[in-house]
């Protein structure tokens, strides 16, 4: 059955800010506490989603989540209004504050795990919202995630949203972002990669040694059960510890596939050649062919491929059988990673196009072109069983971008999250946008 695939950008927030708060993310640590730009950053956003649709790319958008989270702050102990809420977390606890205006909903990458009905045992849609309990900033937003699923994908007859896992240590889940389909075309049965950086209950594995794994393999066992994949066509490989420790956090910082492409640093898994093997043999049993696509330490250093960011990319099929690889402009201004993007563009091989985004308010809080989207392959019947209004097209282009003008600040800077007229500004703006996207009531936590 044919299919296409829909990427579902994270529309940016008007509170968008740099917090700090991710750990392990060498570039949201290094941008720690300075003033961001709001509506720069949407701006940005939109471009992107909107150059994708004009190049006949499946393109949708997942709208941003309420901020300030005011259950968070409640639930550890501030009370009366909001204003006095917001007051008093600035003063006693400025980390929890921060943890209430987290930008990171905006990497949909995370918000959950997909997989299409073509892999499915009940030939419907499946989704998983992330738990993210690793980081307590993000610990809350599956609630969010699960209500705007359900909202966008809402016909159980194609599409079923699960509940996020337990939010325990033992099932820490940080959805697509560790989590890859490869196939010989987006409508066929597929292998579905899932990437772990350690066992809860294998204390034998290794594991990193200083920053955190977020993934567990019993997360993504669990996925693939609630998701009704065959054993034979589910693989699961460990990251490599080490490479975390260089601030690699989920897999596609140092991997990503497309199709039957999986593009992949040397030292992106623990054991690459029987990783790749698993993957060759499960491929085999979808009819398609592996083509992995390997770039040496030798060619672009591990630091080099996060800085850049050059895998945290996406790989997208084109007409013509080739892909294109949209990058961000770091990957440009990178030495190693320009020379290697050149020679790989000349190879003859999947790759024939590299298209390139400026994403700098996003960059600078850890996330490139692949943390912004959440990747849904949907047959005909699937895509207009959706709800139709997060589609991109030319119209909303405009809309939003007149939205985004009306409503977003220019400059934020730590210290604006006390401000209650932020949160204002915030919750009229969500409210206007519900609107605009036919989503009635999204907001109405």
């Amino acid at each position: 059955m044919s299919a296409r695939e829909f990427n579902f950008d994270g529309l940016v927030g008007p509170s968008h800010n740099y917090a700090g708060l991710s750990f392990g993310n060498v570039a949201s640590f290094s941008n720690v506490k300075s003033a961001s730009n709001p509506k720069l950053a949407a701006l940005q956003g939109l471009a992107k989603m909107r150059a994708l649709a004009q190049r006949g790319f499946g393109q949708a958008l997942l709208p941003p989540q309420d901020r300030p989270n005011f259950r968070l702050l409640r639930s550890v102990g501030f009370t009366g209004t909001d204003a006095e809420v917001l007051s008093r977390a600035a003063k006693e606890a400025p980390v929890l504050l921060a943890c209430a205006y987290s930008a990171s909903p905006m990497w949909t990458a995370n918000a959950a795990t997909v997989s299409p009905s073509a892999d499915t045992a009940d030939g419907r849609t499946h989704f998983t919202p992330a738990n993210l309990n690793n980081k307590l900033h993000r610990a809350h937003e599956h609630s969010q995630s699960a209500r705007a699923l359900r909202a966008i994908f809402k016909d159980e007859q194609h599409f079923a949203v699960h509940d996020a896992l337990p939010g325990t240590p033992a099932f820490g889940d940080e959805g697509a972002a560790n989590h890859t389909r490869l196939c010989s075309a987006h409508g066929a049965s597929a292998v579905e990669l899932f990437v772990y950086g350690r066992s809860e209950f294998d204390v034998a594995m290794p594991a990193p040694k200083k920053y955190p794994a977020r993934q567990t393999l019993e997360a993504s066992q669990a996925v693939a059960r609630l998701h009704g994949l065959s054993a034979g066509r589910t693989v699961y490989i460990q990251q490599n510890p080490d490479v975390i420790d260089q601030g690699v956090f989920h897999n596609d910082v140092i991997a990503v596939g497309n199709a039957n492409v999986l593009f992949y640093h040397e030292q992106a898994f623990a054991d690459t050649a029987n990783s790749l093997e698993q993957l060759r043999q499960a491929m085999d049993g979808v009819g398609a062919k592996l083509n992995a696509i390997r770039v040496d330490t030798a060619q672009v250093s591990v630091a080099d491929a996060v800085a850049s960011y050059l895998f945290n990319s996406q790989l997208l099929s084109k007409d013509n059988g080739k892909m294109a690889l949209v990058i961000p402009h770091e990957c440009q201004e990178n030495a190693a990673v320009a020379a290697y993007l050149q020679g790989l563009v000349a190879s003859g091989d999947a790759v024939d196009e590299l298209i390139h985004f400026d994403l700098r308010q996003s960059m600078r809080n850890g996330g490139g072109p692949a943390c912004l989207r959440l990747r849904v392959a949907l047959t005909d019947a699937e895509a207009a069983a959706m709800h139709q209004g997060v589609v991109m097209t030319e119209t909303l282009y405009h809309t939003l971008v007149a939205w985004v003008e009306k409503h977003y600040r220019d400059r934020l800077e730590p210290a604006d999250l006390a401000d209650p007229a932020l949160a204002i500004e915030v919750h009229t703006a969500l409210e206007e946008l519900s609107r605009i996207l036919g989503l009635p009531g999204l907001y109405d936590l």
